[in-house]
């Protein structure tokens, strides 16, 4: 048998092999270290010996651990909450606030929030057991568009919406909208529709607060081609086959799985 000390992942995609074992329910993070350390785990009969090894969704079936496959996991479970504001989006939360976890049946399959959205913030999110679709929808490749009306205050102008289009500077980063309009106006406030893409930390709120317009109230109504028209604040529901599809469509997924079908004949 021989060994691995470095794995490039395919179509420049990867997870860390302890992270792959952990969410398996193998072990603890740690404890899949630790295992891999003492060669007890193989991808494709060839020992890895190093953590911190990335490996593309497509090779996790070739994982083992002391010769068996990783445990067969729950039959895919795509949920689309309509989360609240005032919840965390965690499986659990160390300080004991509510989680988007309490607005679901505790009788499940195992999910998890694919994304956040902040404490105050409200509106789609989407949870599932799905890691390789999961892990490919959050990954910067892949763009997926997230949108979201946002209250601001004050009354914005032309000049402010080319700043959010043109880009932000924060720093080393810069932040940009795909898509900003104006909804609606009151006597202090705006209502904007956002669109974003690069999928920075906060970048909302970042963004309006540089431009002078801090953000009162935030709600994501899209995910990619999910939509959150029509379900009330802390309901939630399956996703239909077709969205499902057309999920797997956004994350390049189904042209994958074509690929494969042509390789296994």
């Amino acid at each position: 048998m021989g060994r691995i000390d470095r794995v490039m992942p395919e179509r420049g995609i990867g997870m860390r092999i302890q992270k792959i074992l952990a969410r398996a329910g193998i072990a603890s993070r740690r404890q899949c270290e630790r295992m891999i350390r003492e060669g007890r785990v193989t991808l494709g009969g060839e020992r890895i010996v190093v953590p911190g090894l990335q490996i593309s969704p497509e090779q996790w079936r070739d994982l083992r651990v002391d010769g068996e496959k990783l445990p067969r996991l729950d039959p895919p479970l795509y949920i689309l909450l309509h989360k609240p504001e005032g919840f965390i989006c965690s499986v659990r939360d160390p300080q004991g606030r509510p989680t988007v976890m309490d607005l679901l049946p505790r009788n499940l399959p195992r999910l998890f929030p694919v994304g956040r959205l902040d404490f105050r913030t409200e509106g789609l999110l989407l949870l599932t057991n799905d890691g390789p679709l999961a892990y490919r929808l959050l990954h910067p490749r892949f763009h997926v568009p997230k949108t979201y009306q946002v209250k601001v205050e004050g009354l914005v102008d032309p000049s402010s919406l080319r700043l959010l289009l043109e880009g932000v500077g924060m720093g080393r980063e810069r932040m940009r909208a795909d898509e900003a309009r104006v909804l609606r106006r009151g006597p202090r406030h705006t209502w904007l529709t956002i669109e974003v893409r690069q999928g920075k930390y906060h970048q909302i709120r970042r963004m309006c607060e540089a431009i002078g317009h801090p953000v009162m109230r935030l709600r994501r109504i899209s995910f990619g081609p999910l939509q959150l028209k029509g379900l009330p604040p802390g309901k939630w529901r399956r996703l239909r086959g077709r969205e499902v599809e057309s999920l797997r469509r956004q994350a390049a997924l189904s042209m994958l799985g074509r690929e494969k079908e042509t390789r296994d004949r």
